[in-house]
């Protein structure tokens, strides 16, 4: 997986120094593909699929793939912000997860601007490059560094969904020492586990943004559960991520109870 990650980075790191160049296709409001996005995932794919041609794959762009091992599946991101990447701005990843029966099993987030590659496997830890990871400490709401994702402008929202997401944002805003937009979920929920961020929360996600996420943040010692603050799926569109201190506080402030 690893391999895998730091081949697909370096395509990308040569697609981001020409990214005026980048074919651009639109695949809905606000959200974008590129060549990068593919050149990526199909170097990806032939290295998962070369070391483990049994398992099938759940991959961002191309779909399903089915293999004969019904119990392990890769699960792929090959450009997690892609925003950011064809804007010229350096914080974007690769997610690939390892999913054993429906749960996730092991992941590993790759920043390749930075060289930073966040690894874990259940029951072994969490690492940044050789580190062991640990969330934050902190028990403070009003202490507490906050990321969140924003929801694409789908044509289909309602503007009661919007509204919804303004008043969180809001009521987080107010409540805690800030919040950030960064624009990857992936390395949303790395630097979670990393301690950089004591929580996350975002409300339009697919399971490629958060498969290898939640690894590390599970073996980094966080919590994971969805903002209504019931059990994780792993097919949510929701997810709240943060330390044990803060966790209940969090779901809270997100659906404005006491």
């Amino acid at each position: 997986m690893a391999a895998a990650a730091n081949k697909a980075g370096r395509a990308l790191i040569h697609d981001f120094g020409e990214v005026e160049q980048l074919q651009v296709s639109r695949k809905g409001p606000g959200d974008y593909v590129s060549t990068a996005d593919t050149n990526a995932e199909q170097i990806i794919r032939y290295e998962l699929q070369k070391a483990r041609p049994t398992y099938g794959m759940l991959l961002e762009e191309a779909g399903v793939i089915a293999g004969t091992d019904s119990s392990n599946r890769w699960i792929v991101d090959p450009l997690d912000g892609t925003f950011n990447f064809l804007h010229g701005l350096p914080h974007f990843s690769i997610s690939i997860a390892l999913e054993r029966d429906g749960s996730p099993m092991c992941g590993v987030v790759y920043d390749p601007v930075k060289d930073e590659l966040f690894w874990a496997e259940r029951g072994q830890g969490a690492f940044l490059n050789d580190r062991r990871l640990r969330v934050s400490g902190r028990s403070k709401l009003t202490d507490a560094a906050i990321a969140c994702g924003l929801p694409l402008k789908n044509v289909d929202d309602s503007p009661e969904i919007r509204a919804e997401y303004k008043l969180r944002f809001q009521r987080m805003s107010d409540q805690t020492a800030g919040v950030r937009v960064w624009g990857s979920t992936a390395l949303n929920l790395a630097y979670v586990a990393a301690g950089k961020f004591d929580g996350f929360w975002d409300v339009d996600i697919k399971p490629w943004d958060t498969a290898a996420g939640i690894v590390l943040v599970r073996e980094a010692g966080g919590l994971i559960s969805r903002t209504n603050g019931q059990t994780y799926d792993p097919n949510a569109s929701d997810i709240v991520a943060s330390n044990d201190n803060l966790h209940t506080a969090l779901i809270k402030q997100l659906n404005n109870s006491t």
